[in-house]
């Protein structure tokens, strides 16, 4: 690179007072710079090696609307990209780089994906909601592009041609005239380039895509086969200790006192009593353990309720659930009343576990007033603010890391164990390694809401739903709007008192109201003796919900005939911007159910990796096969009796059926996020089987914990 074109940062902040470089523009970048090669001198810290105080980088850091916010070229050609988003099990690594590689022009294999750091990424709010995808995915290609254009101009600027004769390939600059060519790290010597990204970028569309759209393998997937890859719970510091903390008995248990002195006469072992927060330390985890245990505290306990008199208390605790009417209520209840053909259905949905391959974990460090912590979070930023809360730091002062953790499903928004390692730190002072128990994050982590809703419908003789009144009480409003075309309606969500923890799970409330929603039109159809399929696609004006419909039934073999004793089902729903449609084919066997084959058809726009969105698909698939047959919390005052996989059932490899998976890819069409969506026709088209095989409609969730009987007391 010629010095004389060579431009320190001072020299850029004279330029534009801001050290962020937001006022910069490429016009008058390249003005200031004249004929040479525009780069930054910024500082480029390394992922995984020394990087400084959270302080200190903070006013090294770019502004997130400059380009070195997302991605930094180093000297050797590799790329690093910056993402507070995180890797839970969906892949969105491999995705994210894929779409990078599309718009920078460079294999995929050099890139290298920064997610879920503090001090090094984007602030980001968190990794849910089906949104990285369509939020993160076309920020991330915008950021892309404008490095790629900016690139091609230092490329022509430096050997005086025009930009449209240089192209980016493969991560280098050609001119097509004269076959000039370098390297993007030669190009930019391995310095962050402050220019703001071009929001009005052109795009590569999805039907040009070379490397999006195909099925690239998983980037790091050898490290997670061998055993490379270090989770929060493979981590080791020097000096570090391992952590217990004391917990209740039962919900709204309170502590009265503890008795230490046992636990503090045992080599090594450290306790920690702030308040309501007890806790030990010791140098192996086994002496923690036995530590706990020795601790002798006494519990004020309160009456709670119990599972039995879940829905009870739930409709007695919700907002909004008295006599009063409005006139949409009043309406749609004299048109069903008027009707014929009517139908009310009660569906009781019980708490459920999000049972993930690695429970809470954290390491904490803190050196002086400063701390670092490692955990599973799906909100690393989130648990930021609430370890400065928790530990009374300024937030500048607290880095959260996140390795990828062993699945979420929505259930680790929250940072436990993180401030519980960061508390017990701070006291011991010392790192601390504190990971829960199967049986901690059985009874202690937030569960999936459990929700009584109340659904009443009627239709008319000519086949349409004339009338639709919906209550969910406490489980959510996720999914709650059918895209049937509806008479007089009246939807309404109640919050409710929850005697348990709840929080998100995988398609939050969706796969409670679709159930609902999908049982009563099967339920309809079935009165009027219409096909249910039939009778979905003549309610829908949706073209996108037709088609998978469609082609779920299509694969299925919809009209084919039944064997003896089996039933076919179906159910779709629309949620997080993508369609799902899944069939499911039941063998009623001497009252006895077997679940025989599924098959569920998608839509989420445009595909990004084939063979990983069919691996979320079927994993939504087969945890939604759990919460339609047997996942269930069962509790009472307060106490999860069930906190174990031993007494707790989640599919086994002798419950899964055969599964076909059927792809929509509409190029023309943005992508939507997969991670939630597929679960929520699980359960409705397993249950509208049942039904077809045995005549008992069941409005429960689980359906089976125990197995059918043909005199079951849910059956309308």
């Amino acid at each position: 690179m010629d010095k004389e074109t060579d431009v320190s940062t001072t020299q850029l902040l004279e330029t534009t007072g801001k050290p962020d470089g937001s006022a910069i523009t490429r016009r008058n970048f390249f003005s200031l710079l004249g004929g040479g090669i525009a780069v930054a001198l910024t500082p480029s810290y390394v992922y995984g090696q020394q990087t400084p105080s959270p302080q200190t980088a903070a006013s090294f850091l770019p502004d997130e609307d400059s380009i070195a916010a997302w991605i930094h070229i180093k000297e050797d050609g590799s790329v690093s990209v910056f993402t507070g988003k995180v890797e839970v099990g969906q892949n969105i690594r491999t995705s994210l780089a894929q779409v990078v590689a599309e718009e920078l022009a460079v294999p995929v294999q050099r890139i290298s994906m920064i997610m879920g750091d503090t001090l090094l990424t984007p602030y980001d709010a968190g990794t849910y909601g089906s949104l990285t995808t369509p939020t993160m995915g076309p920020r991330l290609r915008r950021a892309a592009a404008s490095l790629r254009e900016a690139l091609t101009e230092m490329a022509a600027a430096q050997w005086k041609v025009p930009p449209a004769s240089v192209q980016a390939t493969a991560g280098n600059l050609v001119h097509n005239t004269s076959g000039r060519e370098v390297s993007y790290g030669v190009l930019t010597q391995g310095k962050k380039l402050l220019l703001p990204v071009n929001k009005e970028v052109a795009l590569i569309p999805p039907g040009e895509w070379r490397t999006a759209g195909t099925s690239v393998p998983k980037v790091n997937g050898r490290d997670f086969v061998t055993g490379k890859h270090q989770y929060t719970s493979d981590i080791s510091l020097p000096g570090m200790v391992y952590g217990k903390i004391l917990r209740a008995p039962a919900y709204g248990a309170s502590l009265v006192s503890v008795d230490v002195e046992k636990a503090k006469r045992i080599p090594g072992v450290q306790v920690v009593v702030d308040g309501d927060f007890v806790g030990v330390t010791a140098a192996d985890p086994q002496t923690a353990v036995d530590a706990l245990a020795r601790l002798e505290p006494r519990w004020q306990t309160s009456a709670q309720p119990s599972k039995a008199d879940i829905f009870t208390y739930l409709k007695a605790n919700a907002a909004g659930s008295g006599t009063d009417q409005d006139s949409a209520q009043a309406e749609a209840r004299k048109v069903r009343e008027a009707s014929s053909v009517r139908v009310e259905n009660r569906v009781e949905v019980q708490y459920i576990a999000h049972v993930p391959l690695e429970p809470r974990a954290a390491v904490a460090e803190w050196k002086e007033d400063e701390l670092t912590v490692w955990t599973g979070t799906q909100r690393p930023f989130g648990v930021q603010t609430e370890l400065a809360k928790a530990c009374s730091v300024a937030k500048e002062r607290v880095r959260v890391l996140m390795p990828d953790t062993g699945s979420a499903y929505g259930g680790k928004h929250t940072g436990e164990a993180a401030v519980e390692a960061a508390r017990l730190a701070k006291a011991v002072g010392k790192p601390v390694k504190l990971v829960w128990t199967r049986e901690e994050e059985f009874k202690w982590a937030y569960f999936r809401p459990a929700g009584l809703i109340e659904v009443a419908a009627s239709a008319d003789k000519d086949g349409t739903i004339s009338s639709w009144e919906f209550h969910n009480y406490n489980s959510g409003n996720a999914g709650i709007e059918p895209l049937y075309q509806l008479g007089a309606k009246h939807i309404r969500y109640h919050p409710s008192k929850t005697p348990l923890r709840q929080g998100s799970y995988r398609a939050l409330a969706g796969s409670a109201n679709v159930f609902a929603i999908e049982c009563m039109v099967d339920d309809l159809a079935r009165q009027l003796e219409l096909d249910p399929l039939r009778f979905r696609l003549n309610q829908l004006t949706d073209k996108r919900m037709k088609a998978v419909l469609e082609a779920a039934a299509q694969r299925f073999g919809w009209n084919a005939a039944k064997p003896a004793g089996h039933g076919y089902g179906i159910a779709c729903g629309f949620l997080k911007n993508s369609y799902i449609a899944t069939c499911a084919e039941v063998a009623n066997e001497a009252g006895q159910l077997r679940v025989v084959r599924l098959v569920a058809a998608y839509d989420c726009g445009a595909i990004v990796n084939p063979v990983h969105l069919e691996s979320q698909v079927i994993g939504a698939v087969l945890q939604g096969l759990g919460g339609a047959l047997f996942e269930e919390i069962d509790f009472k005052d307060g106490r999860v009796l069930n906190p174990g996989l031993a007494s707790y059932r989640v599919p086994r490899f002798s419950d899964i059926p055969p599964l076909e998976i059927v792809l929509v890819d509409r190029k023309d069409t943005p992508s939507s996020g997969a991670g939630e969506t597929p679960i929520i026709a699980v359960a409705p088209a397993i249950r509208n089987a049942i039904a077809d095989a045995s005549g008992i409609r069941l409005n429960r969730l689980p359906l089976i914990p125990h197995g059918l009987k043909q005199t079951d007391p849910l059956t309308n």
